[in-house]
């Protein structure tokens, strides 16, 4: 038995490491740190297990969950927002191409994803997985979103083509916009970009992305005969995106720290916030989930429900007011979320 509590403790500590590892360094690190929910809740089994046996060994899992204490944190959150207060809101939202590809009653998901996010009042909105039609009015995004000049945007596809369709990432903004540019750019739906955004007498950078995308089939996972047929492509895939998202993360980071404006990083991240990914953004970040959300902030709308993969990182002097997942909002395979920060000072 204590052998056992022993050999959990250590497996336990190394996983907590993994996360400080980059994938592009070692291959199989961002699947260890696949590994770290299981192994809290078998800490936390353990303890409540020693507690009617031997009790002196409780000391290893309690101390295994004190030094993981930051996991638990980006697990579960519940703050209390500033409803009171007053700031500028941001929104991101993978908006699965308005739905101009596939699902049930297509045509009423699009009218409703498109109009939600015409709608939603938040003054920066950041698309992912953006699907601009000019060829169609009813389906012209870029015009639609803003809102008869309402919001002044930039839009940066990064596929297709800019005169009748593209695909990529976007920011809209009432405040003005005085520069922007791109960080990266991959595949069709995934890249990095940002806007220079002024906000009364200051300027902040808005950095938008779309990290790697894991390419993996939900319905391959919906049950034990989709895994058992689907486990060596699926572990695969999961390594070769958890390495791409490594090395975007590292350009990414590298942009940001040069940023010359306090920095808000948003999007669809693809990767678990226990993650290299991730803590790598948080070594020079705060994250608003953290700093303000309720409850799992779960934002994934698929059979795999529980993954919160959308973020909203900032960085210091800005101060996050509020922060929300928009659950009640369904016709994305993701949910947006949104943030309140204050005016800067």
């Amino acid at each position: 038995m204590r052998f056992i509590i022993v050999s959990f403790f250590f497996v336990s500590l190394l996983l907590f490491f993994s996360v400080h590892v980059s994938p592009e360094s070692w291959d199989y690190t961002g699947l260890f740190s696949l590994m770290i929910p299981v192994f809290i809740l078998l800490n936390l089994f353990l303890i409540v297990l020693l507690l009617f046996g031997r009790f002196r060994l409780i000391l290893f899992p309690v101390l295994a969950l004190i030094i993981g204490w930051k996991f638990l944190s980006v697990t579960f959150q519940w703050n209390s927002p500033d409803t009171a207060a007053e700031g500028f809101s941001v929104l991101s939202y993978n908006v699965m191409l308005f739905n101009n590809t596939w699902g049930p009653k297509k045509e009423e998901l699009i009218v409703n994803s498109v109009q939600w996010a015409r709608d939603n009042p938040s003054d920066i909105k950041c698309f992912q997985e953006f699907y601009q039609d000019f060829t169609t009015p009813s389906k012209n995004a870029l015009k639609i979103l803003s809102k008869e000049g309402a919001y002044e945007h930039a839009f940066l596809p990064v596929d297709g083509n800019p005169k009748k369709r593209a695909y990529g990432i976007a920011i809209f903004s009432k405040f003005p916009i005085i520069n922007s540019g791109k960080v990266f750019d991959n595949k069709k739906n995934n890249g990095a970009m940002f806007a220079d955004i002024k906000i009364r007498k200051d300027t902040i950078r808005v950095y938008n992305t779309h990290l790697e995308s894991m390419n993996i089939r939900a319905s391959d996972l919906n049950n034990l005969e989709g895994i058992k047929s689907q486990y060596r492509s699926t572990i695969k895939k999961l390594k070769e995106g958890i390495e791409m998202r490594a090395y975007q993360a590292r350009i990414l980071k590298d942009h940001i720290e040069k940023s010359p404006y306090p920095v808000i990083l948003v999007g669809d991240f693809n990767d678990l916030p226990y993650s290299y990914t991730y803590f790598s953004f948080k070594e020079v970040l705060k994250n608003a989930f953290e700093e303000m959300g309720r409850g799992f902030g779960f934002t994934y709308n698929k059979v795999l429900f529980f993954l919160r993969i959308d973020n909203i990182f900032f960085e210091s002097p800005l101060k996050v007011q509020q922060f929300r997942t928009h659950r009640e909002v369904d016709y994305s395979d993701h949910y947006p979320i949104s943030a309140v920060f204050a005016y800067p000072e």
